[in-house]
Formats: C-alpha cells, sequence, structure tokens
C-alpha cells in the first residue's frame, strides 16, 4: 500500500500539494512497528491518510508554529503577514531604509519607509513575561514561544507586532506611533508590581 501511494504521488510530479513527504523506507518501518504492536482490527489501520500542515506530529514540519524573525549582519526582518516583513536596524541608515533596501530588493519586492510610523520597544526583565501576559493573547512559555519567533496581535487594543531576539527573554514591540503612549501606560500598569525603568532607544524600522 505505501509503495502504491509513494509512486502515485510521484507520478503527479511536483503539484504543490505536500510540504513533505515522509520516505518511503521510513513509513513501512513506521507501519511494520504498528501492526507489531497493534490488531488489524484497529480503526483506519493499514489505510493511508493526510495530514495537514497546520496539525502538529512529532518529528515532522509542521504550518502552526509561529512565524520567525530572522537577523543578517545589521538588519531584522520580522514576519508581519502573508508576504509582508518588517524590516529593522539598529542605526538608521543615512539615505533611510527605503534606500538601503530598494537595491537587493527592489526587483522583488516593494519597499516602504516605515521609519516614523512605529515606536519600538525593547522590554526585558526577570518578570517580563508575567508582565505581558496581563495583556497578550499569546502564550510566551518558552515551550511555545522561543528565540526567533514572532506574532502580529493586540495588546490593550493596541495592534502591535512582537518577536522574542534572545533566550533572557527579550522582546521588542513594533507600535503604532499613534498609540505608543497607549502601550507604554498599560505597560507601566502591568509591570509596577515589578518595577519599570526606561533605559534608552533601541532599533529604528
Amino acid at each position: 500500500m505505501i509503495r502504491a501511494v509513494h509512486r502515485r504521488i510521484a507520478a503527479r510530479g511536483d503539484d504543490h500539494v505536500w510540504i513533505h513527504l515522509v520516505p518511503e523506507a521510513d513509513a513501512i518501518a513506521a507501519a511494520r512497528r504498528v501492526a507489531a504492536t497493534r490488531a488489524a482490527s484497529a480503526p483506519l489501520f493499514g489505510l493511508p491518510c493526510a495530514i495537514k500542515g497546520n496539525i502538529d506530529v512529532p518529528g515532522l514540519p509542521s504550518t502552526s508554529a509561529f512565524p520567525r524573525s530572522r537577523r543578517a549582519c545589521d538588519l531584522a526582518f520580522v514576519w508581519s503577514g502573508p508576504d509582508q516583513w518588517l524590516a529593522c536596524t539598529h542605526q538608521a541608515p543615512a539615505l533611510g531604509m527605503e534606500a538601503l533596501l530598494a537595491q537587493p530588493f527592489g526587483a522583488h519586492a516593494a519597499v516602504v519607509d516605515q521609519s516614523h510610523a512605529r515606536t519600538l520597544l525593547r522590554i526585558t526583565g526577570s518578570h517580563v513575561r508575567v508582565a505581558l501576559c496581563k495583556g497578550l493573547a499569546i502564550d510566551l512559555h518558552p515551550r511555545e514561544f522561543r528565540t526567533g519567533h514572532a506574532a502580529v496581535t493586540a495588546v490593550a487594543h493596541v495592534g502591535v507586532r512582537f518577536w522574542q531576539i534572545d533566550d533572557r527573554p527579550c522582546y521588542e514591540f513594533a507600535v503604532p506611533r499613534a498609540y505608543a503612549l497607549s502601550f507604554w501606560r498599560w505597560l507601566e500598569a502591568s509591570a509596577a508590581e515589578y518595577g519599570l525603568q526606561f533605559v534608552g532607544p533601541a532599533m529604528t524600522s
């Protein structure tokens, strides 16, 4: 059965249906292990199946994980939506972000400078997860949200993008400029029992 399924998939060619295909030998070995431990009358026993990419299966790639952020040299690229990335750098380029990115990406993507549209805040501390979870509908447990993960969500009715940059943990938030003060007031209230200190500027986007 497994060999027949693999032959039919191969015959269709690259039709962009599968994000991953368990190698034939591995699938046969797994089927033999199941056959040795479970009765042949078990539900669905022996039937081939496809698993949607947004269902987590140990050892298989999944599309259900958090989106990612990537760093290259002094630039960070943060997932912001389908086919959308937010580019950030620690030092504002003299010619602006649009000019910096136009040359490598101009032929492949639309580049829009949003440096004056967002306020960027870097937040860390021993109680940062607890403070942020008072307003974030995102599970920040290190088992679920780790360094390099990113999310687009809302905090106290303010739409934000945020990502984890290291394991301390430290998070960076991109907040619409007009709502930055509202976000800061929420953060002050959420972190009041632990203390909140403003250190200095972080990044430009």
